[in-house]
């Protein structure tokens, strides 16, 4: 399976930098997961929990809220915590 790269970042610090086979984020107008070659988008996050699977490892992380830009399996998310 084709794994995609995230990045979240807060004002404070790097969060995580790896590779993912797929990660769920808290939207506005819903959670939603993202895939392997997911279509290219760019959302605003709500309060909520980021989960993302690294390996055979869930890891998930409370936020306040954010931005998320998924574009060529390329996730980049600023997130308050």
């Amino acid at each position: 399976m084709k794994e995609m790269h995230l990045v979240i970042v807060s004002p404070e610090r790097m969060l995580f930098d790896g590779k993912v086979s797929q990660v769920t984020l808290p939207g506005e107008m819903g959670e939603f997961q993202v895939l392997t070659n997911h279509a290219p988008i760019i959302s605003s996050l709500v309060a909520g929990k980021i989960s993302y699977t690294s390996g055979a490892e869930t890891q998930s992380l409370q936020i306040a809220g954010g931005f998320a830009d998924i574009n060529n399996n390329q996730i980049s998310v600023c997130v308050e915590l």
